[in-house]
């Protein structure tokens, strides 16, 4: 048992310095800490955003899953005052300027309502970077990710206005036959997307639904 626990601890050790030397050669990272974004995932919707012109002055933006914040901060940007931000965890998140966060379990049967309300209206443009903890076995961590995926998804169509836009977080495969069946039934134009900020050994891709047709 002692052997077991030695072997565990350094093992995770070495897991912890890979992470370390891995965040320290980040460009993405420092340049995060740079412009004051809470993650090195602001860029990745940064990107996203300056390919399909997600986000527009004015715009209402629902965040899923938003804490630390970093989307909620680049889409606060784009939208600029006249545009509406709201951010929705299950988790707390630190205010940030010109965004309304609402700590909530999207699986509740008000959760809609309340963030119609919050969001003044329908919904320009539905935005999920959700992914669940990874448990070290792929097909588990895609299952579980798809599942939050669904959950998003099911919010975008309930909240967005005819033309709006959704993007969610899938992992490598992107979304099962059923689901993409679904989303293409109700947006004119789907593609999976890997962003550039995407670290290149990640497993991660983003799916980026446009033309909701309501």
């Amino acid at each position: 048992m002692t052997e077991r626990r030695v072997r565990n601890t350094r093992g995770r050790s070495v897991s912890s310095m890979h992470w370390l030397e891995r965040q320290l050669n980040d460009p993405y990272v420092a340049a995060a800490k740079a412009k004051g974004y809470r993650s090195r995932a602001a860029f990745k919707l940064k990107e996203l955003d300056q390919r399909f012109r997600l986000l527009k002055g004015g715009s209402r933006v629902l965040d899923l899953g938003a804490a630390p914040g970093g989307w909620s901060q680049i889409a606060a940007e784009r939208v600029g005052e006249t545009g509406r931000i709201v951010a929705a965890d299950i988790q707390p998140m630190e205010p940030i300027a010109g965004v309304e966060f609402l700590q909530c379990d999207l699986l509740e049967e008000e959760t809609p309502r309340m963030l119609k309300r919050a969001l003044g209206g329908e919904a320009d443009v539905v935005l999920s970077d959700m992914a669940s903890p990874t448990t070290g076995h792929r097909e588990t961590d895609h299952i579980r990710t798809l599942a939050l995926f669904e959950a998003a998804l099911d919010m975008a169509e309930l909240v967005l206005k005819p033309g709006g836009a959704f993007v969610g977080k899938v992992f490598q495969g992107g979304a099962t036959n059923e689901i993409l069946a679904r989303v293409k039934k109700r947006f004119a134009e789907v593609k999976h997307v890997k962003p550039p900020a995407s670290r290149a050994e990640s497993v991660e891709l983003y799916l980026v639904a446009t033309g909701f047709k309501g």
